[in-house]
């Protein structure tokens, strides 16, 4: 089973440049600590608010697994703490979903 950690973050549109580094960060910490990165996404039209993290795992224990080891990186808990002092993320939601098999990035296998 895949389940996919959908993050829907509500950020300053001002500070667009702090939350694509925060982003940047991310994808050098997210797969040393286990989990799978599918993606960050920036607003490009429409909203100018609603940012987008999509990391996926083969279990929820895996993703357990992997907020453990997150809470423990450095590099991981520098990033959090960049983003609360600079205070460019308003709001964020996570969402877990199952992947349909026959429709998960269908052109990889």
């Amino acid at each position: 089973m895949t389940l996919t950690c959908f993050i829907r973050y509500r950020i300053d549109p001002f500070q667009r440049e702090a939350f694509t580094e925060y982003a940047r960060q991310w994808g050098r910490i997210i797969p040393r600590c286990g989990g799978r990165l599918i993606g960050y996404f920036l607003p490009h039209e429409g909203s100018n608010d609603i940012a987008w993290g999509l990391i996926a795992f083969d279990s929820l224990a895996a993703y357990e697994a992997y907020r453990a080891r997150l809470k423990a990186d450095p590099e991981g808990r520098a990033n959090f703490e960049t983003a609360q002092r600079l205070r460019f993320i308003l709001r964020e939601e996570r969402s877990f979903c199952e992947a349909v098999p026959e429709a998960f990035l269908p052109g990889s296998r």
